[in-house]
Formats: structure tokens, sequence, C-alpha cells
């Protein structure tokens, strides 16, 4: 019998299992985590923004292309990036937009708003790392203009539990669009 390509799939049981639930301690942790690092961006506090971040962090944002949809699983091309920032050139960027007589780029600086939604969070084999996947959409405003960039994307990241709170070790930052809709990426998604 051929399966109706309408009948939803369930989540594997591997997945389901792994998932914290909404409301538990951990995910609601994380999820107040994740509020707080938006406002950060949002108000220009990237030194609070930094101590959030582990010293072995990469962050990523790959390339989108436009597939068929039998070919969805090559619309993200992870050889090109964006970017591509561990802890160092992340403290560069940080520095430069704090300095801003070097980030003539966001001088003066966009108004953002991070809003983050859909956030799954998952265990994985490390009692002290969860993976979290979420949504983001960002505006973008800058000078005086009455337009504004929409920056649709997903994120996956990973949130270690440390003795001085959670960190984020890892986010990859999927765009929605495969033709950028914004001048320069000069802020953190």
């Amino acid at each position: 019998m051929e399966k109706n390509p309408l009948e939803p799939t369930p989540l594997p049981p591997s997945v389901r299992a792994n998932r914290v639930a909404i409301g538990s301690q951990v995910y609601n942790d994380i999820v107040e985590f994740m509020y707080d690092e938006a406002e950060y961006f949002d108000t220009l506090r990237l030194r609070d923004w930094i101590a959030m971040v582990a010293k072995d962090i990469e962050y990523t944002v790959p390339l989108r292309h436009t597939r068929a949809t039998r070919d969805q699983d090559k619309s993200v091309v992870r050889t090109v990036q964006h970017m591509f920032d561990d802890y160092r050139s992340i403290m560069l960027r940080v520095m430069r937009v704090m300095d801003t007589r070097s980030a003539w780029g966001e001088d003066p600086p966009s108004r953002t708003k991070h809003m983050v939604s859909n956030i799954r969070v998952y265990r994985t084999d490390k009692d002290n790392e969860f993976k979290v996947h979420s949504y983001l959409l960002l505006t973008r405003n800058r000078f005086d203009k009455d337009t504004f960039d929409l920056i649709p994307c997903e994120r996956h990241d990973v949130i270690r539990k440390t003795d001085e709170g959670y960190l984020l070790a890892r986010r990859e930052v999927i765009i929605d669009q495969a033709v950028l809709g914004t001048p320069n990426l000069g802020i953190f998604l």
C-alpha cells in the first residue's frame, strides 16, 4: 500500500525520547538564555553576550541555494559560508563594533529585533550539553530609512551547562533566503 504524501510523518522514537519537556526547568533556563541573548544583541550589549559564549565556539552561517523538492537536502552548502567564526574572530568583531571608529558598516549601528520562536531542546550524549533548534526572525533598520530588512532563519545550537551558567558552544544559522536582502551581515544572528 502506498503512503499518502499528505499524511504527517511522526517523530522517530529516538528524537521524542531525547526531547526536553516544555515547561521543565532545563527548557525554561534555555529559553531564558535565548531571550537574554536576543536582548543583548538588540541593545548592543555585546560584551554581556560574549560572557555567554564558550571559548571553543563555532559560529557558522552557510550559503543557501534553491533546489527542487527532491533535492532539499542539498539546499544548504556548508563548504561556502557567509560567516565562519570562532571565539577569537567573534571577539574581534565585537571589539570592532564597540570601537566604532573601525566599524563603519555599523556606525551608526543597525536597529534590530531578534524574535526567537519555536524553541525545541534535546538532550545529547553529554549530560551538560543540549541541542537547541529555534527559528529567528530578525528585523533590521538603518539610518533614517522608512524600510527595514527581514532575515528569517533557523538556528541549530549547542548550549552547554557549566558551573557559571549556560554557554553557547555551537551555532549554525540557516538563512531562508538564497539571496540576502540586507546589504551586509555586520550583525549577529
